[in-house]
């Protein structure tokens, strides 16, 4: 046996699991926001991961929360696709989207709330570029829920003196309101109350004898 002899230690190293790293990226983004999550944070959650393994994998932390972003609106955010399933009646598809979204940011086995809405609005300047990424999706929402209402006033649905863009802005408000109520307290059951009632607000525009 010689003296002094260092002998590696032979194994398979760690596996990292990419897919796994970037839910939990998303649950700590979804619960902190952009800024406030910082890239020890990202590491541990992902399971203590070495720096060098956070960046081969995932390039930078903007990058990371843009695929977290897209990881998202896959997973959690196909609450507002009946807003664009032209399947369905315009009311219907409007009611569905408020509905499902309550019922999603409500959830107990993830953060409250709405990643969308949420998760870059406490940026500073240097930041602010990042909201951009959530600031379109959110527009894309309004939009198809001012389409719905034009649909309506297409199909006769409702009244042609329908003011559309004054009619969506309270749908569109509510639907990016959900997440502050849900972080203060909301009940789904209230939240859903309120769906209700907001309903009615359509149905004062319908056209007579629809």
């Amino acid at each position: 046996m010689l003296k002094g002899k260092i002998v590696a230690r032979t194994g398979r190293p760690r596996e990292f699991d990419r897919q796994k790293a970037l839910d939990a990226a998303v649950m700590l983004f979804w619960a902190q926001g952009y800024e406030p999550t910082s890239l020890n944070q990202l590491k541990e959650s992902m399971g203590n991961i070495s720096p060098a393994s956070f960046y081969a994998a995932f390039g930078s932390k903007e990058a990371l929360f843009r695929e977290v972003v897209a990881r998202y609106l896959d997973v959690y955010g196909q609450t507002t696709s009946s807003l664009r399933d032209r399947s369905l009646p315009p009311r219907e598809a409007v009611e569905t989207a408020l509905t499902r979204s309550a019922c999603m940011q409500t959830e107990p086995v993830h953060p409250p709330g709405c990643l969308i809405v949420m998760g870059a609005s406490n940026c500073t300047p240097q930041n602010r570029h990042i909201d951009e990424i959530l600031r379109s999706q959110r527009a894309a929402d309004r939009k198809a829920i001012e389409e719905c209402v034009s649909r309506a006033v297409a199909s006769g649905e409702l009244s042609q003196a329908t003011n559309v863009k004054a009619l969506s802005t309270p749908f569109s408000s509510f639907l990016m309101g959900i997440p502050t109520e849900v972080r203060d307290g909301a009940t789904k059951e209230t939240l859903l109350a309120a769906i209700a009632t907001l309903m009615t607000l359509w149905d004062l525009h319908k056209r007579p004898n629809s």
